[in-house]
């Protein structure tokens, strides 16, 4: 049986991977609907408590809230959910390797919580045999790729921006590093000649389509070792997820682009006037969905485009006479505009804390992706360990996949 203390390996991963996918086909009525977009939720009618606890709850509330729901004293059936989510989202941390002492060059370029992150996933790369030639994929200017091989094993780094490149290799060649540093777009067809089956491939948060190609393309040519913390589900380039192994191409749940983002829809600790301008945003992005309502007769949300953020300094009334000429809709009457604008601040609060149920599916349906992609690897053929690799305060997207051929 797992331990909640463990990575995941072997027979645990299809076994949490149905856990997972029964929990998460079961309560869709929970997670997909986005009280963003809707003015009242299906699932509140069912669970009136519930919804009316949360509803009678302030902004302040929610977003003290945000990462604690497991914790929050709230009606049926959120306790319950919470629990059995926090239970099948566990995943134990991946032991670490000490980095020993490192040159300082290596930092040189890098922001802190970035290289706290690459050496988090550096220290967690333990693999049965050494790595012969290490391959950084998406590599940017390939600052974890010259931490790995600062013992002089050889790497190559694809990355797709010219200027990353070139800022990689004066960085590479100054530590006296045998690299090499190439311009490629990792999804057009050439990108598979770079891969060879003496490398061990590495991916530090790329995006969708891009850590999703190196799986393909590393399982393909028989890379020995791979080491992916996915990011951005969501940047794929269908309107729906196309599942990677058998067991989730097997499985009833459909997942839309916008599913996808959910994992993603974590605040990060911002600081205070950021979070007040997107609270300010979005209240009257609310409000304004509330005038849409009735100048269309349309009881429908209706998507609009992200505006500058110098639009937050305009009035009101201007801000939402400017936003209906911008989607072509009958120029609003004069009204109440500080009322609309209240309205606003009202619905952000309750879309909040309607949104913490939602919330408890996050990380779930994160590890439900994870698992695709490890149950993936494991069908060709790969050794696959499944854990984290550092503190989700450091990066929410702190779940690191590593396989290896035998």
């Amino acid at each position: 049986m797992h331990s909640d203390d463990t990575p995941l390996t072997g027979s645990d991963l299809i076994q949490r991977f149905q856990a997972l996918d029964g929990f998460l086909l079961e309560h869709q009525a929970l997670w997909r609907p986005k009280p963003f977009t809707v003015l009242e939720l299906p699932w509140e009618r069912e669970h009136p408590e519930l919804a009316n606890w949360l509803r009678g709850r302030s902004l302040e509330e929610a977003d003290a809230d945000h990462h604690l729901t497991a914790q929050l004293h709230a009606p049926a059936p959120f306790p319950e959910l919470a629990e059995t989510a926090a239970r099948l989202s566990a995943v134990g941390e991946l032991p670490a390797v000490a980095l020993g002492p490192l040159p300082t060059a290596l930092t040189v370029d890098v922001p802190g919580r970035k290289w706290q992150q690459i050496e988090a996933f550096a220290s967690r790369l333990r693999f049965a045999q050494p790595p012969r030639q290490w391959l950084d994929w998406c590599a940017g200017k390939g600052h974890l790729g010259r931490l790995l091989a600062r013992d002089g094993t050889p790497l190559l780094s694809l990355e797709y921006d010219a200027a990353l490149v070139e800022d990689g290799q004066r960085l590479s060649d100054r530590l006296k590093l045998r690299a090499m540093h190439r311009q490629q777009d990792v999804l057009e067809q050439d990108a598979v000649e770079h891969l060879e089956s003496e490398q061990t491939a590495v991916a530090l948060h790329a995006c969708g389509d891009l850590h999703v190609r190196l799986l393909k393309l590393a399982s393909e040519r028989g890379c020995r070792q791979l080491a992916v913390a996915p990011c951005c589900y969501n940047r794929i380039d269908s309107d729906h997820y196309r599942a990677l192994s058998n067991a989730a191409q097997g499985s009833a749940l459909l997942l839309s682009r916008d599913d996808l983002r959910l994992p993603l829809a974590e605040t990060v600790t911002a600081g205070a006037r950021v979070r007040r301008q997107r609270d300010s945003s979005m209240a009257r992005r609310l409000a304004f969905d509330l005038l849409q309502r009735d100048l269309r007769g349309i009881d429908d949300y209706l998507p609009v485009p992200s505006v500058p953020p110098a639009w937050l300094d305009k009035p009101f009334a201007d801000y939402c006479h400017d936003l209906a000429a911008l989607k072509g809709l009958p120029l609003p009457a004069e009204r109440d505009w500080p009322a609309l604008e209240g309205q606003g601040w009202k619905r952000l609060a309750v879309v909040r804390n309607l949104e913490l149920v939602r919330g408890l599916f996050r990380r779930p349906l994160e590890l439900w992706l994870l698992l695709d992609r490890a149950l993936f690897l494991q069908e060709r053929g790969y050794k696959v360990t499944l854990g984290s690799f550092c503190e989700p305060r450091m990066t929410p997207r702190n779940l690191l996949l590593l396989a290896e051929r035998f």
